[in-house]
């Protein structure tokens, strides 16, 4: 196989060429100067491609011809001709752009020359920036939420470190299975690892919230996998943001907006701007973006005797303090958040054919957020007397308990430099990128509750310090000496990438791209203050120990080869290998083969791919370890213990080490192209995932109390363990429908309608958990209902997205409905209930006795119900330099709704009455209440309720 390859490569490249009597020669060029690889057809299957500088020879027989001249975003230039035998002929063309289809350039998706959408063998979502713009969302992932169905994110409810980015996934799979690319090169990843019991739990992403909108061109959006060609990440697709390039056009925008409730305030300004380089040679973009989004604050109203049963309080207790504090004094919603963006984007002709490129970003962002309100039958002055002193927070500066702050910093940075040149037909492209993002935090209004002693303190009534030993005193380090305000430390994640890659369109038919990449990793824990940690450490939000603490590296070097061949003009194959070795856990092959057939005149298309891929275990999989605060309804606030796999306590489990993940992707799609104004594309996939990896659920101690797990529970004064274990094989398949018609003419505007959806049809857990030998001894398992439910059910099963715009004079008019289909989740708790059985004769032996508390299989479920929200959009163009828009996010004030299903025979009758449960499923879930609109563990969309907005747009 090999030896053929080399001989068909060697043949392609040393084609060749004669001089015939009849000749066409010419250059082809554009505004730009040359165009590389333009092709110029004079018949089925005969024709040719421009050199590096833009000259072409085409020999033909006698005879007419009508030959053309394409390249994609470029009108096609066509020219009839009549060669007499012995007879040349000049014909030079300059190229036009076609804006339309310019707009409709993929560069995502091949490693070859780039494809108009309609080319590509490959699903791929193509947003514009007003499009993103026009949503009135304030940051970009949650534009993205309403613009594309198979992408969702939310914030979710407890924020802690999450508040800083929220969970983002494609087709339900998580964030680190999705690639974010910046101008096609490799975007670092966050510091952050999700620990919650949320989507996205036990993985880590790109930082999209923080990229500036006003800084991006375009998004492609590549929904298919794509391992073999970008490397690790790209299980469920690629992101390509495109920056804006623009030289002569800048603009400032101004922004406001707010709640219905009138809390959420947001403010802030932008600048875009561009300027040309070296006399019209180069360009530079920049983008500086700030801004201000004040609380928004929803919480519920608490249930006193779910409060009095949790902790163990007296009634009346409680019910003085909610009626002092209803909510119990809880803060959750949207955090506070301040956000300063930069951005830059720049290119520079260094000659003809070679060209220079750089691009850079830093956000600083920083977020106050709140930890559940400690109330004083929660943390009660009698076992902590000096909070009282600590927190005179009530009338007359009595103590009703507190509430942690939780102020989180983040920094993110990312650069590339590289160049791009062409010779002797081939093209490279060599670049550098570095990037990072930083996260720490500070616990304020909290404290140290631990009663670790200092030793020995020496003193008499004289201050001198000799005494008798008997008269020896211990002095607490933390309690009444505890500061209230802790630095628990952070994390820190940078990567330094480079790459080489080169292409050649050999013929008009075919082309090949090959290329490498080197990647070297860091992640550290940034060590917590000694306050943060000892003894248990800061209430709320506990700091990095020295043990876990430390700085990790990793490096791989990947390279892969790309073939395309186009065997028409409406049949194309391609096809790619790829080769990873990384230096922690080894090497991985994957490949991927992708096909498009198009026929009636280019109306209908036929597409589909088969593709192998792998995603490598993060370093904060890997390397993370520390003390988990969470709730478990019923029991309050607890603490556990999250072992890396690298430990000795790992070792002890017998964890095994992690490994890479891999899949195999189908795909197959159908494009329909009846006019210029109408499309609609249908497109099936199937992700199989095998040794997925996920962060454990909370293993606790066994009944029988005499296990390694009990002795490690024990010894480290923790209530469970978790870890991460590649334990799953999953499978996800669904549709993806797009469809657009536009440029209807209604009275003297136009019309466009659009309408966009994903159906999941499968997502589910293929074949039993792999658990590590001593879990499944102590008859557990790493993976339980709540984790299945997270991973299969915690998204919308279906979203879709219908959209009607129309623009008329100076005005134009938008309305786009979202709905969000059902999801499903089992919370913790809800699958266990302690209940009383109710209504049976206590003389019949038949019968379980009436009152008796057991403990039973109730296999509750919470099911949010789908919801439309509703969004629209006004723009107003006072001037061609001047442009308002105003926008209702949520018109209909539309928020979650949840329920209650049953699964089993308990679980109907515990909802019907007949068993009467010790705490209602409610209350469980809400943690009494507090989280009432969404639940403790997360929903499915916003629950801010309708918001306003409106920007001013000034372009110069």
């Amino acid at each position: 196989m090999k030896k053929q390859l080399t001989i068909l490569l060697m043949l392609l490249f040393a084609l060749p060429g004669w001089v015939s009597a009849q000749m066409i020669t010419g250059t082809i060029t554009s505004a730009d100067g040359p165009v590389i690889g333009a092709s110029i057809v004079a018949g089925s299957g005969v024709g040719t491609t421009t050199d590096v500088e833009g000259k072409y020879s085409l020999n033909l027989s006698p005879g007419t011809y009508n030959i053309s001249v394409s390249y994609i975003g470029y009108a096609t230039q066509t020219q009839e001709m009549t060669l007499a035998a012995g007879e040349s002929k000049t014909w030079n063309v300059k190229l036009e752009e076609d804006h339309l289809t310019l707009q409709d350039i993929v560069i995502v998706g091949s490693r070859g020359a780039p494809r108009s959408s309609t080319d590509t063998p490959l699903p791929v979502d193509m947003l514009q920036a007003d499009e993103l713009t026009s949503t009135g969302q304030n940051s970009f992932d949650k534009a993205l939420q309403y613009r594309v169905p198979s992408f969702n994110t939310v914030q979710t409810p407890v924020n802690d470190a999450t508040s800083l980015l929220d969970p983002y996934e494609i087709r339900n799979m998580g964030p680190s299975r999705t690639l974010i690319l910046i101008n096609g090169k490799r975007k670092n990843l966050s510091s952050l690892l999700y620990t919650q019991t949320s989507p996205g739990r036990g993985e880590t992403g790109a930082d999209i919230s923080s990229i500036p909108t006003d800084a991006i061109k375009r998004v492609e959006i590549l929904r298919d996998g794509a391992s073999a060609q970008y490397g690790s990440d790209a299980i469920a697709g690629v992101m390509n943001i495109i920056l804006k390039d623009d030289a002569e056009e800048g603009s400032v925008t101004l922004r406001s907006g707010i709640t219905s409730e009138g809390d959420g305030e947001m403010i802030g300004v932008s600048l875009n701007n561009g300027s040309s380089l070296g006399q019209g040679k180069g360009f530079i973009n920049y983008t500086i973006d700030l801004s201000k989004v004040n609380l928004a604050n929803r919480p519920g109203t608490v249930d006193a005797a779910g409060e009095a049963a949790d902790f163990g309080a007296n009634i009346e207790d409680v019910q003085t303090f909610l009626t002092l504090k209803p909510d119990a004094g809880n803060i959750n919603g949207s955090p506070e958040t301040t956000a300063a963006k930069f951005a830059i984007n720049s290119g520079l002709d260094l000659s003809e054919t070679t060209n220079l490129y750089f691009n850079a970003a830093y956000i600083y962002k920083k977020v106050n957020s709140f930890a559940n309100y400690r109330t004083p039958y929660w943390r009660t002055e009698a076992a902590y007397p000096y909070l009282a002193d600590f927190f005179p927070n009530g009338p007359n500066g009595t103590y009703v308990g507190y509430v942690p702050t939780f102020d989180g910093d983040l920094n993110d940075y990312n650069a590339t430099v590289g160049f791009k040149s062409s010779k002797n037909n081939w093209t490279y492209d060599i670049s550098f990128t570095t990037g990072g993002n930083q996260q720490t935090y500070t616990v304020r209004n909290s404290h140290n509750g631990n009663d670790v002693s200092s030793g020995p303190i020496w003193d008499d009534a004289d201050g001198n310090h000799q005494v008798d030993p008997g008269e020896i005193t211990f002095a607490p380090l933390y309690r009444e000496n505890s500061p209230i305000s802790f630095d628990p430390g952070g994390t820190r994640f940078s990567h330094s990438v480079g790459n080489i890659d080169i292409s050649r369109i050999i013929t008009d038919q075919i082309g090949i791209a090959f290329g490498s990449e080197f990647r070297s990793e860091t992640f550290e824990v940034i060590e917590g203050e000694l306050a943060s940690y000892d003894g248990g450490g800061a209430d709320s939000f506990a700091g990095n120990r020295p043990e876990n603490s430390g700085k990790f590296n990793r490096y791989n070097f990947g390279g892969y080869v790309d073939l395309a061949f186009d065997i028409t003009p409406d049949f194309l194959i391609n096809g790619t290998m790829r080769l990873e070795n990384y230096s922690d856990f080894g090497n991985a092959f994957v490949w991927k083969v992708s096909s498009r057939y198009k026929f009636l005149d280019d109306k209908l298309t036929i597409r589909g791919s088969l593709s192998t891929g792998f995603r490598a275990p993060t370093l904060h999989q890997i390397y993370t370890q520390k003390a988990q605060y969470s709730f478990v309804p019923g029991e309050g606030i607890q603490v556990g213990g999250l072992v890396n796999n690298v430990s000795p306590q790992a070792k002890l489990l017998g964890i095994p080490q992690l490994d890479a993940e891999k899949s195999t992707n189908f795909t197959v799609g159908l494009g329909a192209q009846p006019s210029s104004n109408f499309n609609i594309t249908v497109d099936y996939y199937n992700i199989a995932v095998e040794d997925r990896i996920v962060l454990s659920t909370e293993i606790g101690r066994t009944s029988a109390g005499n296990t390694t797990l009990d002795d490690v529970l024990n010894e480290n004064n923790l209530s469970d363990v978790s870890f991460f274990v590649n334990a799953l094989d999953t499978r996800t398949s669904g549709v993806d429908v797009v469809a657009s018609y536009r440029n209807i003419q209604l009275g003297n505007g136009s019309l466009s309608f659009n309408i966009s959806g994903n159906y999941t049809i499968e997502n589910q857990r293929d074949g039993a958990v792999n658990n590590p030998k001593i879990v499944a001894d102590a008859e557990q398992s790493v993976v339980n209902e709540t984790q299945e439910a997270l991973f299969f059910t915690s998204r919308p099963k279906t979203k879709w997205i219908v959209g009607m715009n129309y623009d008329i004079g100076k005005f134009g008019f938008s309305v786009n409905n979202t709905y969000f289909g059902k999801t499903e989740f089992a919370q913790q708790g809800l699958q266990d209930l302690e209940y009383t059985v109710i209504g049976f004769d206590e003389n019949d032996p038949n019968n379980i006795s009436n009152g008796l508390i057991v403990d039973g299989k109730s296999d509750l479920r919470t099911e949010f119900e789908p919801r439309i929200v509703t969004d629209f959009a006004v723009q107003y163009n006072a001037t061609d330099k001047i442009t308002f828009s105003f926008n209702v996010n949520n018109v209909l004030d539309v928020l979650p709704e949840w329920k209650f299903v049953e699964v089993t025979e308990t679980g109907r009758n515990i909802l019907n009455g007949t068993y009467d449960v010790v705490n209602t499923p409610s209350n469980l879930i809400t943690f009494n209440q507090r989280y009432s609109q969404m639940t403790y563990d997360g929903y499915h969309f916003s629950q801010l309720g309708r918001m306003f907005s409106l920007a001013v747009n000034v372009r110069f």
